[in-house]
């Protein structure tokens, strides 16, 4: 029976306890306080600019839509585009030689001399020593050797310029003494 009053004591206490002031009433007066003594700030927009529309006064110039004029600018295009397909499509077709698959900066002319009453150049690629004549290719920008004297070797390069049309450029070799 005592456990029992224990419980029935117990009980009525938490029920006393629960009945009392929780202190939302506080909170709920702080936050009526604080509501009533925020003031907003907002900043006014600006006005919008007024838009002005400003006159076409080149109604007498060329109409740059005609289509006289755009024909004639294609027209230009494809003629340049053909023709600097022409100039890399022999370079396509033809079977690579071993030293265009070096650049050029890497290859060395050695020497030269004359074999059969022809010019022939000495280079080195890889400590690796080669001949070439008139009409080998070299680096990989598709060289021609073109000419080749005692002290260089004079090159007809086909490389890409900075807007992609292909475009020949002149390159050379010259001689490099004492280097081993």
């Amino acid at each position: 029976m005592r456990t029992y009053l224990g419980f029935l004591l117990v009980g009525s206490c938490l029920i006393l306890v629960g009945c009392g002031p929780s202190g939302e009433d506080e909170l709920r007066v702080w936050m009526a306080e604080q509501r009533a003594n925020t003031k907003p700030s907002v900043q006014p927009l600006t006005e919008p600019k007024k838009f002005i529309p400003e006159p076409y006064a080149q109604e007498e110039a060329v109409d740059p839509f005609n289509q006289v004029k755009l024909t004639q600018a294609l027209k230009r295009d494809s003629n340049q585009v053909a023709s600097n397909a022409a100039l890399i499509a022999p370079e396509m077709t033809r079977r690579k030689e071993p030293l265009e698959a070096f650049p050029l900066d890497s290859i060395v002319m050695v020497g030269s001399l004359n074999k059969s009453g022809l010019p022939t150049a000495l280079v080195k690629v890889d400590n690796l020593i080669y001949q070439i004549r008139v009409g080998n290719y070299l680096g990989q920008n598709y060289g021609k050797v073109i000419r080749i004297t005692e002290s260089s070797i004079q090159l007809r390069e086909i490389a890409q310029d900075t807007t992609g049309d292909w475009i020949e450029r002149p390159a050379s070799l010259d001689l490099q003494e004492g280097k081993k």
